[in-house]
């Protein structure tokens, strides 16, 4: 007998994560996630759990909550800040390009790592990214907090990568991030860059990307330093700069102009939600409207996060909150913000190097299909041909021996 050996090639799953079990505890507390479901129903190592393993809208309906409200957008999350509760989602983990959002990353890595009166003097190249800038030179040096309400409040690219000079450098800074991302377990998360700039870096969803479900842990996550609150809810700062003639007559060796949120629904601004705790915007061309925001009404704290958005994201973020707060206590949770330091899938995911994400992109489906469905019909043509070829072979040596 000949044994024909044959090559296999396995596509990686959804990465997975098991809530360790709690103990009873109030309403208020962070919760875990929900237990597996019956055989049939959406992956149950799904990291919040099963139900959030669903590619469209995920909702537990209840009696007298409306329904989701129509929002244009790949994907998007409503949840309890507080208990952790994920109310309802929209393709929670499907995998997109940040935009700006992936700045609130680059400061949940950094602010806990920089001294805020540490003066930082940026390089030519920080001075000059693309995109939106705060107008750096390096002519001067800058507190790190300044650079940071440059980087939350107006988006400011060139504080970004002053920010990551000052920590090292870029390939230091990022690996810090995604670093911090597994940590927070937000295992849809690889940053390629600290400002979120995609196509200008040569980046694509492959080598950046994050889900609707990971920033809401990563807000979540930042809101609870007290430096971060801080800069997503300035509204007004008074940016440093070099002193124009006039200031530097009247003896001034620094001057200044003043920068403003770019988010919209702070306090006072033209899109205003009562009770808005700061957030984060995002745009590129690639990776369209991006938003994750806080709220706290009544004593609860809801957040919510959208991804590749067809328009500015205040109002179908003002519409996810009201929904929140509407189905608060009233909907069962389809899923849960998993809490920091559960380390079981660390370690399945130890020596992984992340560029290749194991959960499916957003604009990879097709290209996945076709890559099971290639893959098997080579692996088959493949078996045949070696089989025709060593039973030609013995077919030969059999009429050489008559």
């Amino acid at each position: 007998m000949f044994t024909v050996p044959l090559a296999a090639a396995s596509l990686a799953a959804a990465p997975v994560l098991v809530a360790a079990p709690a103990a009873a505890e109030p309403r208020t507390a962070p919760r875990t996630a929900p237990p597996a479901t019956p055989q049939g129903a959406p992956d149950a190592g799904t990291v919040g759990g099963p139900q959030l393993a669903g590619r469209g809208l995920v909702v537990n309906r209840a009696p007298g909550v409306p329904g989701l409200p129509k929002i244009k957008a790949a994907s998007y999350l409503i949840a309890d800040a507080d208990t952790g509760d994920v109310l309802a989602a929209k393709d929670p983990h499907g995998r997109h390009l940040p935009a700006s959002t992936i700045k609130t990353l680059t400061a949940l890595a950094l602010v806990p790592k920089l001294d805020a009166n540490h003066l930082v003097r940026p390089s030519q190249q920080a001075c000059d990214v693309e995109g939106t800038k705060v107008g750096l030179t390096p002519k001067m040096s800058y507190k790190v907090s300044d650079l940071f309400h440059a980087l939350l409040m107006m988006s400011a690219n060139d504080a970004a990568v002053a920010l990551a000079e000052a920590n090292g450098g870029m390939e230091k800074t990022l690996a810090d991030m995604n670093a911090e991302a597994k940590r927070i377990n937000a295992r849809d998360t690889r940053a390629g860059s600290v400002n979120g700039l995609d196509r200008d870096l040569g980046l694509s969803v492959r080598t950046q990307h994050t889900s609707a479900y990971d920033l809401a842990l990563i807000l979540r996550e930042g809101m609870k330093n007290p430096d971060f609150r801080t800069y997503v809810q300035a509204i007004d700062h008074k940016f440093p700069a070099p002193p124009t003639k006039k200031q530097r007559k009247r003896g001034l060796k620094v001057g200044g102009y003043p920068i403003h949120t770019h988010n919209r629904m702070l306090p006072g601004e033209r899109e205003e939600y009562q009770g808005m705790l700061g957030g984060k915007n995002g745009y590129t061309i690639a990776a369209q409207q991006t938003f994750v925001a806080e709220a706290r009404r009544g004593g609860r704290t809801i957040v919510v996060s959208l991804m590749k958005a067809d328009r500015p994201p205040s109002q179908y973020a003002a519409k996810l909150l009201d929904w929140g707060f509407t189905a608060h206590g009233k909907v069962e949770p389809v899923g849960v913000l998993v809490s920091p330091g559960d380390t079981t899938q660390a370690k399945k995911d130890a020596g992984s190097g992340g560029v290749l994400p194991d959960a499916p992109l957003a604009s990879d489906d097709t290209s996945r299909r076709w890559l099971l469905v290639g893959g098997g019909a080579a692996g088959a043509l493949l078996a045949v041909a070696v089989l025709y070829a060593v039973l030609r072979r013995r077919r030969r040596f059999d009429q050489s021996l008559r």
